[in-house]
């Protein structure tokens, strides 16, 4: 007989899965922690007022409902409280926006002088109110004194009590709100009004939405302020008042009563979900080529300077059409790209064939800007992503929906897709602009290995057979040469070297150049004859021109680098160095080996390692021209990358 499973053996009964019911009890009692006890403390002591006055109420006979002026009193109450709303929202949702915005010291005054509303006393918020539209001020004779005693008067109060709670709110969600989204908005055209409105009251408005129900609510139970300025005609608040000092406890059921079912109501209309999947109208032909989505190369040429603290930009180039600009994080590619966009504060003369875009606004300036990390909006569906840019068109957003292959996704929300398909999406909305131009800011980075790779063939072959120009950065060397027909390499806002492709990754102006593009064999030396170097303390048979004794750093590129046993067959590059096999690293595509000689170790990279295995001797050789020589100054470390671009040799 077959031996039972360990979890079934009587010895372990004891930790075998308990029935479902059980496992749902358990759940229940796990809330009883000390913050739920403490949470429940709480709910006990709101609830228990409320719990009181429904027994008091269904036990009652009398309970005020036909009192007169009960029903005209809510009326006015649920209606001025309505308008006091409308007024704050319309007013102080776009106050609590610039005011998010804006860090300046009137912003500052502001922001504290909308929250004084909420320390004072609503009996002293009358008070106030009372010297500026009083029947003997200026306001309220200009209005034959009919701001008070009056619904505008009862507007008035709740709009002061109440408008803080709206406004603070707001203004805490659009603190939160992603300014990349604002600027992305921005470059497909929109003005400020429109992503104000179409962007950051949407992203905010389950704040807004929240901050409207207390705002409503603290208006409709105003009575301090409206008692001063308005005490006739009666709100509700004040009619419950007059019937619990005049008449007695009984007939201010019906009021309160109606005012529980009234806050109740509110807060459920407040939960409404407003939003649904509206029927989009998806072109579902081919693409349209040619005019409706094709572009002509542009030639770009720009002259950038500009600051972030105390960071200093300052970059320029030529006529290219594909330009990559690399450099390590903190180099300013970003602040780069943001200033050729025309965001932020910069001097940025972009210019394609040859006309400015200095002075032409961001929204008119049809460039189209790609952010790091997929600054798409989160409450648009993808088609409504490609239309959303002031000048796309369905049958534009058709042809670029096919060309990056996002067909049977319109319907899908940002969250709803991968990590490519929200970069294709993202790619796909910049170009349904009709761009001449699109600024790329790292846009693979967050993608894994396999979809990075695809996304980037994509972007390839768009740049090919569309024609669309680029400027993208990056601190990937192998993503800037394959996107890219010349290139920028920058540290510090400043650049270190510009040329083609080739120029830099066989001529590295300097050290520094030679490591951001990612070369490992970067080792010291010194000339000590006009043919020869010592490395390491192996002397290297290499021609230069530079004196004896000069300090110098080398550089070769691990592909260019020959091994071959001790022994072996010759083959077509002689061998120049001995060392030692250390280690080997195969990498599925390619095999590196890490060969030691001396105090240096270089990598050889090949798609195998030769026959080698570790330990063995070597014989290391590379091509003609391949390795690099910078002298290094006598006040610098021969082992320290120096600045600036150093006279180079080649040997």
């Amino acid at each position: 007989m077959a031996s039972r499973p360990w979890y079934q053996h009587s010895s372990l009964t004891s930790v075998t899965p308990e029935p479902r019911a059980s496992t749902r009890g358990s759940d229940a009692h796990r809330s009883l922690t000390p913050l739920g006890i403490l949470g429940g403390l709480l709910v006990l002591y709101l609830a228990f007022p409320l719990g009181a006055f429904v027994v008091r109420f269904a036990s009652s006979r009398q309970r005020g409902f036909s009192t007169p002026g009960l029903f005209p009193s809510l009326s006015m109450s649920v209606s001025c409280a309505t308008i006091s709303l409308a007024l704050i929202t319309v007013l102080g949702v776009p106050l609590a926006f610039v005011l998010a915005r804006s860090t300046s010291r009137i912003a500052k005054v502001v922001g504290v002088l909308v929250q004084v509303p909420l320390a004072l006393p609503p009996l002293m918020s009358g008070i106030v109110l009372i010297y500026v539209i009083g029947p003997y001020t200026f306001l309220g004779r200009t209005f034959h004194r009919e701001l008070t005693n009056s619904r505008a008067g009862i507007i008035i109060a709740m709009t002061f009590v109440a408008a803080p709670f709206l406004i603070v709110a707001a203004r805490a969600a659009f603190v939160t709100l992603d300014q990349g989204l604002l600027d992305v908005a921005h470059t497909l055209g929109h003005s400020e009004v429109s992503r104000f409105l179409r962007v950051a009251v949407p992203l905010a408005g389950p704040s807004i939405r929240a901050g409207m129900l207390l705002t409503w609510l603290r208006a409709f139970g105003e009575y301090g302020a409206v008692v001063v300025l308005a005490y006739n005609p009666t709100s509700l608040p004040i009619f419950t008042y007059n019937q619990f000092s005049g008449v007695g406890l009984s007939t201010t059921l019906a009021p309160t009563a109606l005012a529980i079912v009234v806050a109740v109501g509110a807060v459920l209309i407040s939960r409404v979900s407003f939003s649904s999947r509206r029927h989009q109208t998806v072109p579902s032909g081919p693409a349209v080529p040619g005019e409706s989505g094709a572009l002509t190369p542009q030639s770009i040429a720009f002259h950038t300077v500009a600051d972030a603290g105390s960071f200093h930009l300052d970059l320029a180039h030529g006529d290219v059409s594909h330009l990559a600009v690399l450099g390590p994080s903190g180099s300013g590619k970003s602040l780069l790209l943001r200033s050729l966009a025309g965001l932020g504060n910069s001097r940025s003369d972009l210019a394609c064939n040859g006309e400015s875009f200095a002075n032409v606004r961001i929204a008119h300036r049809a460039v189209g800007y790609v952010a790091q990390g997929f600054s798409l909006f989160p409450h648009l569906r993808v088609w409504q992503q490609l239309l959303f840019a002031r000048y796309a068109t369905p049958e534009v957003a058709a042809y670029w929906r096919d060309q990056l292959q996002l067909r049977g996704l319109e319907d899908r929300l940002p969250s709803e897709l991968s990590g490519g398909q929200r970069q294709r999406v993202a790619l796909a909305q910049a170009l349904c602009n009709s761009p001449r131009v699109l600024l790329l800011d790292e846009p693979f980075s967050a993608l894994d290995s396999p979809v990075r790779h695809e996304l980037r063939r994509v972007l390839r072959r768009l740049q090919q057979d569309t024609g669309i120009s680029t400027v993208l950065v990056t601190h990937d060397p192998e993503e800037a040469a394959l996107l890219a027909q010349e290139l920028i390499v920058m540290r510090d806002g400043h650049q270190l070297q510009a040329g083609t492709v080739p120029e830099i990754f066989n001529h590295p102006a300097s050290p520094d150049v030679a490591r951001l593009l990612g070369m490992t064999n970067i080792f010291a030396a010194v000339v000590v004859a006009p043919d020869a170097l010592e490395v390491g303390g192996t002397r290297l048979p290499v021609a230069t021109t530079l004196a004896p004794g000069t300090h110098v750093t080398c550089s070769v590129r691990p592909e260019l680098v020959r091994l071959r046993a001790v022994g072996g067959a010759s083959g077509t590059t002689p061998a120049t160095w001995r060392g030692t096999v250390g280690d080997i690293a195969d990498l599925g595509t390619a095999t590196i080996v890490f060969v030691e000689m001396g105090d240096v170790e270089i990598q050889s990279r090949a798609s195998d390692s030769g026959g080698l295995r570790v330990g063995d001797e070597c014989d290391v050789g590379f091509a003609e021209g391949s390795l690099s020589l910078w002298p290094v100054s006598s006040s610098e470390n021969a082992t320290t990358s120096p600045r600036g671009t150093s006279p180079q040799v080649r040997a």
